[in-house]
């Protein structure tokens, strides 16, 4: 549990900014929180991967991704007898192992569904916060914000590569459905294993080639899509590499959930 933060009734941005690197505490000091309701610490678009992840940044994804975009491409990616949404939500929180007081960083967050049902695990002591590249995403994820009352979650507009965030100051990172969309998927799992304490965890669903993919087929894929397909060990590999360990991993058409932790010492 993190003991960083100011008292649980402080608002949620407040806290969040204690636990931001010193040159992102200024520029949040100068920029305070936009007129939609989120913190913008980048300033500039990042490099896209192709057309799944411009779709990201209309206007028409954000208003139908967590109703009816994203359940579709996950059931596509899945396959029929797959988790649903609530359910990929409840394997998260499982993975992640979320408990009261906890600090916690959704990664990619979009509009914000998961970060909410995170800041209701953690209750009033813990802290959320979201993060995404998106305006778009994140004005819809302020909108829902503002509706559900909760002031344990906030939202900042920033690189997944390049977190603002000290070292080892969360509890829990969590990146769904995103990772393979990222230009430099691996220097992301290096910023998620940095912001981590010691016994901190992971939560990861992405992409995974399976026997039955053709790995001729793969380059083709990923061109097509934007998206990075991982090889079948490529993800579990990389958390032993940076030091993980307890790592589960379920797989489900041509997606892995996978969960693992830092040592606690």
């Amino acid at each position: 549990m993190s003991t960083a933060g100011a008292a649980p009734a402080a608002p949620a941005l407040d806290r969040a900014k204690q636990l931001l690197r010193p040159e992102a505490q200024r520029l949040a000091e100068a920029r305070g929180l936009s007129e939609a309701g989120y913190l913008d610490l980048l300033d500039r678009e990042l490099e896209s991967t192709g057309t799944t992840q411009d779709l990201m940044v209309t206007r028409l994804v954000p208003a139908i991704y967590e109703r009816y975009w994203r359940p579709a491409l996950g059931r596509v990616a899945k396959g029929v007898t797959g988790p649903g949404m609530a359910a990929e939500i409840k394997i998260a929180r499982l993975l992640l192992g979320l408990s009261g007081g906890d600090f916690v960083l959704d990664i990619a967050c979009g509009p914000g569904n998961f970060s909410r049902e995170f800041a209701r695990a953690v209750g009033p002591d813990g802290l959320v916060v979201g993060i995404d590249a998106s305006r778009t995403m994140l004005e819809r994820g302020a909108e829902d914000l503002r509706r559900s009352g909760l002031e344990n979650l906030c939202l900042i507009r920033g690189d997944a590569t390049a977190l603002p965030f000290v070292d080892a100051s969360l509890d829990a990172t969590c990146c769904f459905a995103a990772l393979h969309l990222f230009a430099d998927p691996f220097a992301a799992l290096d910023e998620m294993r940095r912001v981590l304490q010691p016994g901190g965890r992971i939560a990861l669903m992405t992409s995974v080639r399976r026997e039955l993919t053709v790995r001729a087929l793969k380059p083709v894929l990923e061109r097509a899509s934007g998206m990075k397909i991982f090889e079948g060990d490529e993800i579990v590999t990389a958390l032993e590499q940076r030091g993980f360990i307890g790592i589960h991993r379920r797989l489900s058409g041509m997606v892995q959930f996978v969960g693992a932790r830092l040592p606690a010492g």
